[in-house]
Order: C-alpha cells, then sequence, then structure tokens
C-alpha cells in the first residue's frame, strides 16, 4: 500500500523563519566537536560556498524545523487522503444555535 505524506505548516512557524533571517546576528551558540566533525562540517561548508557559521545555522534549524514538524506533519493512506478531503470539500452544516451566538451582540458591544 502507497502512503502519501504531507507536510503543514502554520502562518506562524513562516513568520518565524522570516524574521529570523532578515534581522541581524545577535547571539552567539558555543558548539565543542572533534576534529572529524569538524573536518567533515567544514568540508561540507566550503562544497556548497558558504561559511561555517552560515552552513552550521542553516544545517541546524533545518533539523530544528523537521523536529517541529513532528508536530503537524501526518501521514495518511490514499484512502485517508480522500475521506479528509471529501470532509473538507463537504458544505457546512448549518447550526443556529451558532448562528445565533454570532449573530447577537456581544455583552461588551451592548453597554
Amino acid at each position: 500500500m502507497a502512503w502519501l505524506t504531507y507536510a503543514v505548516r502554520t502562518i506562524e512557524e513562516e513568520t518565524m523563519a522570516s524574521t529570523a533571517t532578515r534581522h541581524g546576528k545577535d547571539r552567539r551558540i558555543n558548539l565543542r566537536a572533534t576534529s572529524a566533525q569538524e573536518s567533515l562540517i567544514r568540508a561540507a561548508a566550503e562544497r556548497r560556498g558558504v561559511s561555517l557559521t552560515d552552513f552550521v545555522l542553516e544545517s541546524a534549524c533545518t533539523k530544528a524545523e523537521e523536529s517541529i514538524a513532528d508536530q503537524v506533519h501526518f501521514v495518511l493512506s490514499p484512502k485517508q487522503w480522500k475521506a479528509f478531503n471529501e470532509a473538507l470539500e463537504r458544505p457546512a452544516r448549518v447550526k443556529p444555535r451558532l448562528r445565533k451566538l454570532l449573530t447577537e451582540p456581544s455583552i461588551l458591544e451592548s453597554r
């Protein structure tokens, strides 16, 4: 059976990511590594044509986003995905009490 994977990002996550790149770097993160780890990371940064700092930050941020995405990431079978989409496409049910609640003035507005 084939499984389909869908990633969901919230507007808040998009805002956090774009805000982080717009502002200057004003924090220091100190790391300890073996010489083999440092050599590997430096080699990868050089091959990408970026500084060691940019490479480490980009890699760490990508991993952090993946870890956070686990909370908003879901996997559905094609059958489940179809059922999910059908539920989204169905017309909303009219809820008279909810309609009344949302059309009446708020108690804060009536004062």
